[in-house]
Parts: structure tokens; sequence; C-alpha cells
């Protein structure tokens, strides 16, 4: 009998060693699994937000282009100053305030038309019918959108530029962050937090526009309660609310596609309105709201005495080289003293980040803005006896992120920025106390169906691709300097020797030898393949082939180019005439001091329009640097000086 219990236990111990073993093992596997998605989570995330930054900083310096233009050009031919405003200044608005609501009482709305109904002033019923006829994709008629605009900016001229407000006994404010389009995220905090109100006040915090699809209802329904509750809904302006922003980043092409017949004069006002907003707010005197951050130089008593309409922050940015312009070799922009301090100081609010180390300096990664760190928040509170900084301005994974001891806040709004199930939004509730009490939520529709692995496969997928969509656009430079270590010329170079030169030729601060595997392949003596970076080396839709040169300078700032040409197309029709063609291309040889005569460009028009309808498409428009680079070339050849005005090296 002994002999059998002790068997028996010794079986169940060994079993339950066993068991264990497993169990161990099981949790090693399960914690390297993790750590092997989060690992993956955070390099697919580095990737998204340097590509973004990326994107800004070509936005910033296209936007220097254009401001040397407006202010080092005076004549050109006798037209210099009507053309370059004509086709450059994005505020350009002959219509008074009585005319534009002439303009728009005298528009029809159709009996046909089954979507919601406005009256001014606004009433309780007016918004919920807005908020259904969206949840619906009912649209509101271009006649309503213009009276909603007009009577917005009506009430933006009253307000200064730094708005304060208090928290009553037992009320709460609510903040929220960049929402970029995305009209589920602002129903879901309006659905989990309650619609504005007297007793549920809001606090949005610029980039209201862009990258998503319902800009046009988010902008709607935040001024439809700005008018209802002008003391209970605050917005603050973003660096998204500006005119060549919005031509980059979606908005002009929604408004143009949803209003087709107003869409123009619902563009001249939108940006008169977003001229006009507030660029901080401040609660209780204890804490500051806006929307990108501060720098040294930060002055609130000075910002709140600027005319903020007249202040287009784009000019103020750092001047630099066009990167498509080779040629091009921007000089200072000189401004009066006190305009040139104004639009550094809202360029700061609008566009700074935070930083771990002490000090201020340039915001390189963005190109414009500064970094500030826990120094400069810490004196700028102090100096106004403030305790708290809420900013927004980047996208953070769990939708808010504290910084410099607790005294700097990130909220982030826009759910699944950069992809599905990419990052959770959330807003924050302040108090009485001011205590921040942090609310997240996440838009689903398809992520709930996902498992942890497919959420990240996903999310990995597009940010490589979007990875080896700037290799591709960068490939001669790229084979060039491959080739300068390659001087076996046997194709293969080290992974060192590889991603040093992917680094320094695109410019991503990213994980490159983390990476490697997804964008190259190894050779059998381990070195890397260096011409397998330019092939389609993962599943889905094949990265668009591009050839050395000028197509290659086309495809890599396609994206300038079409902002240059919608500048021009004034009324969005997608063409442009022969002789604004003409004016623009004057523009830029009186700019690079290149001697183009009428007749040329005329010859140069006809030559690329191809249907002969007297207009130019996008298309065709850039067709003209391929004409003008194959005359480049053939100059070359003959021994003549190159053309300055072509594009490629």
């Amino acid at each position: 009998m002994g002999c059998g219990t002790s068997v028996t236990t010794d079986n169940k111990r060994r079993r339950l060693t066993t068991a264990m073993k497993a169990a161990i093992l099981i949790q090693r596997w399960y914690r390297r699994y993790i750590a092997r998605l989060e690992m993956r989570q955070r390099y697919t995330w580095n990737i998204f937000q340097s590509i973004e930054y990326a994107g800004e900083q070509d936005q910033l310096q296209l936007s220097s282009f254009f401001s040397f233009m407006l202010d080092n050009f005076t004549q050109l031919n006798g037209n210099g100053p009507d053309l370059i405003s004509h086709l450059l200044d994005p505020v350009v608005d002959p219509w008074s305030d009585r005319e534009r609501q002439n303009m728009y009482e005298q528009i029809t709305v159709p009996e046909s038309y089954s979507g919601p109904h406005l009256t001014f002033p606004l009433t309780v019923s007016h918004t919920n019918a807005l908020l259904s006829a969206f949840k619906e994709q009912q649209p509101l008629h271009g006649r309503y959108m213009l009276q909603l605009l007009h009577q917005t900016k009506k009430l933006l001229k009253q307000m200064p530029n730094v708005i304060h407000l208090s928290t009553p006994y037992a009320k709460e404010i609510t903040i929220c962050g960049d929402l970029h389009g995305r009209l589920d995220d602002l129903l879901l905090i309006f659905y989990k937090n309650g619609l504005p109100s007297a007793e549920t006040p809001y606090v949005f915090n610029g980039d209201f526009v862009d990258r998503g699809k319902k800009s046009v209802e988010v902008i709607i329904l935040l001024f439809a309660y700005q008018l209802l509750y002008p003391d209970h809904m605050t917005l603050n302006r973003g660096n998204h609310e500006d005119h060549l922003m919005n031509l980059r980043y979606g908005f002009t092409k929604e408004v143009m596609q949803k209003y087709k017949t107003h869409g123009r004069d619902i563009l001249l006002l939108v940006q008169d309105v977003f001229s006009l907003l507030p660029i901080a707010t401040v609660i209780d005197n204890k804490v500051l709201i806006v929307h990108g951050g501060i720098s040294d130089m930060t002055d609130l008593d000075f910002l709140s005495s600027i005319e903020r309409h007249k202040v287009l922050y784009c000019r103020s940015c750092t001047v630099g080289p066009v990167p498509f312009l080779d040629s091009f070799t921007a000089l200072p922009v000189r401004q009066p003293p006190r305009e040139e301090l104004e639009w550094k100081q809202v360029v700061d609010l609008l566009w700074s980040d935070p930083k771990s180390q002490p000090g201020c300096s340039p915001n390189t990664f963005r190109g414009g803005g500064s970094y500030f760190g826990p120094d400069v928040t810490r004196r700028l509170l102090e100096r106004h006896g403030m305790t708290l900084l809420i900013r927004s301005h980047e996208c953070k994974q769990e939708g808010y992120e504290l910084c410099h001891d607790g005294q700097v806040i990130t909220i982030f709004s826009a759910s699944n920025y950069y992809e599905e199930g990419s990052n959770r939004g959330a807003y924050i509730k302040l108090g009485r106390e001011l205590v921040p009490r942090f609310f997240q939520y996440q838009v689903s529709r398809n992520t709930r169906k996902l498992t942890l692995t497919q959420r990240v496969n996903v999310a990995e997928g597009s940010a490589v691709r979007a990875v080896q969509e700037k290799l591709f656009s960068h490939r001669s430079e790229l084979m060039a300097a491959f080739q300068q270590y390659d001087t076996s010329n046997s194709g293969c170079i080290s992974v060192s020797e590889w991603a040093l030169v992917v680094e320094s030729v695109v410019r991503l601060d990213l994980p490159w030898r983390t990476l490697r595997p997804r964008l190259a392949r190894l050779a059998p003596d381990g070195s890397i393949d260096y011409q397998s970076c330019f092939e389609d080396m993962g599943p889905g839709q094949p990265i668009p082939q591009v050839t050395p040169n000028l197509a290659e300078t086309l495809y890599r700032y396609r994206t300038d180019l079409e902002i240059i040409f919608n500048i021009m197309d004034k009324d969005h029709s997608g063409q442009i005439s022969i002789e604004e063609f003409r004016q623009t291309w004057h523009l830029f040889s009186a700019h690079l001091g290149v001697e183009v005569d009428d007749r040329a460009i005329d010859e140069l028009a006809k030559s690329i329009d191809f249907n002969k309808d007297g207009s130019i498409d996008f298309n065709e428009f850039l067709e003209a640097f391929r004409v003008v680079h194959k005359l480049d070339v053939k100059d070359q050849q003959q021994g003549y000086p190159g053309n300055d005005l072509a594009l490629a090296q």
C-alpha cells in the first residue's frame, strides 16, 4: 500500500513539474511574441510619423518659395504685382461681406433637396438635423454652407486672439485634439461625452480638416455648435487651417468634389474663417491650450495684440531651397521687425513640438516652429502664473501623452490616424480642480474583427510600402551612392553601408537595419543586393515604376507641382488657360534669371495642349516640364548652356 501511494505521488509530481515547465515555456514564448509585435508596432509608427513630417517639411519649403515670390518681385514685364497676387495670394477676395450675403441669398434651393434647411440664428433642432443628415450621408446645400460660413466669420471677428474660459462649480470643460476630417470620431465623442451645450462646454484644438474624407461635415458641425453656443464652444486654429496645407492634404479637393457649383466661393470664405480663428485658449488663468506648442520667444501679451487675420504664418517659415527647382537660391524674406516677430510667434504656436532635452531649437523634423524643452515650458508657465500646457499636433498611440514632468499634455482625437488600428483617440475633461481626466476610444468598423497580429500586419504592410515608394522616387540618387561603395561592381555592399546610404539620401530617421528584410535581399555572403531595393518585395499592388532623372523627379515632386497647378487654377476647374500658363512661366523664368519670350512660351503651351481646346490639364502641365527637359538635354548635347528651367539634374 505504501509503495503504491509513493508511486502515485511521484507521478503527480512529475506531471505537475512537466505542466509547470510547459507553462513557463508558453509564457516565455508569449512574451517573446508580444515583444516582437511591440517592436514591429514601434518601427511602423516611426515610419508613418517620419513620412508625415517629411511631407510637412516639403510643404513649408513650398510655402517659403511662394513667400519669396510675394516679397521680392515687384515687377514682371509690367504685370508683376497683379500677376503674383492673382497666382499666389490665398486670401484674395473681391467680395465684401454684404456682397457675399446677397450672393448666397440669390441661390435657390431646389424642391428636390432633402437635406437639412438652416435659418439663423441657429437652434438645437438645426444642429440635430445636421447630425442626422450626416449620419445618413446627406450633404448640406451650398447656400446653407455659405450662409453658415458667413455667420461664423461675423462671430469670429468679435473674438480676441486668446480666449479666456472658466470652470464654474461642478462643471467640466472637454478638450479635444486633431480630428483631421474624421467625422466618426467627432460623433463618437459627442455620443460618449454629450453634445455641446452650456452644461457640456468644449475646446477643439485645431486641425479640423485634411487627410480625412469628411472634413466638410466636421467643420459644419463645429461652426454650427459655435454659433449655437458661442460662450461654450471654442475652436483654436491649427497648422492645417491654411490654404496651402489644404491644397496638399485634401480639403480643397474635397470641397470642390462636394460643391461643384459653389466650391470656389466656399473655399474663399473658409480661408477667411480659418484666418480669424483664435490662436490660444486659457482656462481659469492656469491652463494654456495651443495647437502646437511654444518657444523661448512666446509672449502671450504680445500675441493678444496682433491682427491675427493678417498673419499668414506660412510666409514666416524658414526660407530654403525648393527641391524640384534645382537652381533656386532663396534670399531672406525681409519684413518689418514687428510683422516678422508676429509671424514667428504664430508659427511657434501652431508648429512646435516638445522635446525632453532642455533649451529651444528650430524644429528641423517638421521644417517649421521650434523644439521646446522642459525649462522653456517651466519659464513660460511661471511667467504667466500657469500650471499646465495642453497641446495637440502629434498623433499618439494611446491618444494622449504627458511630458515635461506632467506640465505638458498632448491630446489627439483622430483614432486609426495612420492605418486601421494604428492608434486610439482621446479627449480630456478638466474640472474646477484642473486635474485632467483622460477618456480613450477607437472607432471600430473592422478593427474588432482583426487579431492583434492581423492589425500589426496591416499597419506594417502599409508603412513598408510607403518606404518602398520613397526608395523608388530616389532611385537615381541611391544607385549612384550605392555604386560609390561598390568598387568591385559586384552589385552588393555591406549592410552598414546600405543603411548609411539610404539614410543620407532618403533622410527619414528610421531603423533601416530592422527594416532591411522587408526592403532588400541578402546575397549568399551576407552583403546586400542593393538593386533589390527597387523590386516589389511583398504582396499587394506593385510599386509604381519610374525612370531615372526627369520622370523620377516629377514622380517625387508631383504633389508640389499639383499644388502649383491648383494655385493657377483659381476656379478649380481642373484646367488652366494658355494665358495663365504663360504668366506662370514668366514668373519662374524671371525668378531664375532665364530669358524666355512670349513666342517661345506660346509654342510650348501649344505643344502640350494635346486636345487643342485652349486650356491645359494637370497631365499636360507635367508634360511642360518633360518638354523643357528634352530641350535642355538637346542643348547640352550641342554644347549650349543648359536651360535653368529644367527640373532634372
